[in-house]
């Protein structure tokens, strides 16, 4: 299988967040009959809202609301998950972690509906904490996630994830696909309030002190850690990509551009046109030391890896908050036709 059908009905489930506003609006621009977009959020707080969807609010930790949403469907996109930057899963670990239930009841909803493909949306804080205590770090591969010792709380929540889909397709024959995402930014995405993660707090914090002519930014740790990003429309492409084909092991997804916190800096300040003094806290929430996708895998399998520069996706990612903040907007929302 190299594609999915447009005539079949897809459910993005997590529709009202970051990656699934750009996953619902490139959906229908393939033409698919039918998109489903489901979020547990009142609409009018969705990140995008697509009116040519089929946008439902239910929650998916409730069985009888899996069920709804995974009627009459043929795919299942599963992005719906209690997360944010490290400040946030390091502060909200059981929160983080009830999210398995979305991912249980869904899994056994799909099943039941004979859904014909299922991927489910993991991350790279799967992967074993001692293999990432380095800035020089090893780039990871698929088979570094065990012996399991992810991340506290959301890691431990995302590998038991995947071997729930890894299970239903060996057991029950549910066509599951795992991606592993490394980071993902852009436009229309979380950039204050908590829950952002540091391309759009650093995208923030430089237009702010622009707009403000306070020309200091405070960063999270010594900025000697180091990180890849990748852009929204590199994550779109791969997680299609992945569900319509027909390999079934976790895979990465993610960019090999690594970069240190500071560079990530020095990047936005040159995008923005200004140098700033920087502030460095110490004591605050940094995650492992180093991370990096080693995508040898993907690009045997597939050959492709996401390959939008992070200069690139920066630019564009700085462009749209520096204006959120120029104009006091809050929660982004956007229409599409």
């Amino acid at each position: 299988m190299n594609e999915l059908n447009p005539r079949g009905t897809l459910l993005i489930a997590g529709g009202g967040g970051f990656i699934g506003g750009w996953m619902a609006l490139e959906a229908l621009k393939r033409g698919f009959a039918s998109v489903r977009s489901v979020d547990v959020k009142p609409i009018k707080e969705w990140y995008q809202v697509h009116t040519d969807a089929d946008n439902v609010v239910l929650d998916l930790r409730n069985p009888d609301d899996c069920q709804r949403a995974v009627h009459g469907v043929d795919y299942v996109i599963n992005l719906a998950a209690d997360m944010g930057g490290m400040g946030y899963i390091e502060a909200h670990r059981a929160k983080c972690m009830i999210s398995v239930l979305i991912n249980t009841n869904l899994l056994c909803a799909a099943k039941d509906a004979g859904i014909g493909r299922y991927f489910y949306a993991s991350s790279a804080c799967v992967y074993n904490v001692d293999k990432q205590r380095d800035a020089d770090v090893t780039p990871l591969k698929e088979e570094d996630a065990y012996p399991a010792m992810p991340e506290d709380g959301y890691g431990w929540e995302k590998l038991f994830s995947e071997r729930m889909c890894r299970h239903f397709y060996e057991d029950f024959g549910l066509q599951t696909r795992v991606a592993r995402y490394h980071n993902v930014y852009g436009p229309h995405g979380t950039w204050d309030g908590g829950r952002e993660k540091a391309p759009a707090a650093v995208c923030r914090k430089v237009a702010a002190a622009k707009l403000s002519g306070n020309h200091e930014i405070e960063i999270w740790g010594d900025g000697g850690q180091t990180r890849t990003f990748m852009y929204i429309d590199d994550c779109v492409f791969g997680t299609l990509m992945l569900t319509a084909s027909d390999f079934t092991e976790p895979i990465n997804i993610g960019s090999a551009e690594l970069v240190t916190v500071n560079q990530l800096v020095d990047i936005v300040e040159s995008i923005a046109g200004v140098k700033l003094r920087r502030n460095y806290i110490l004591d605050a929430p940094k995650g492992v030391r180093g991370r990096s996708s080693d995508n040898t895998l993907i690009r045997k399998v597939f050959g492709w890896e996401p390959n939008i520069s992070l200069e690139e996706g920066l630019e564009k990612t700085y462009r749209w908050i520096y204006d959120q903040i120029a104009v006091g907007r809050g929660l982004p929302k956007i229409a599409n036709a």
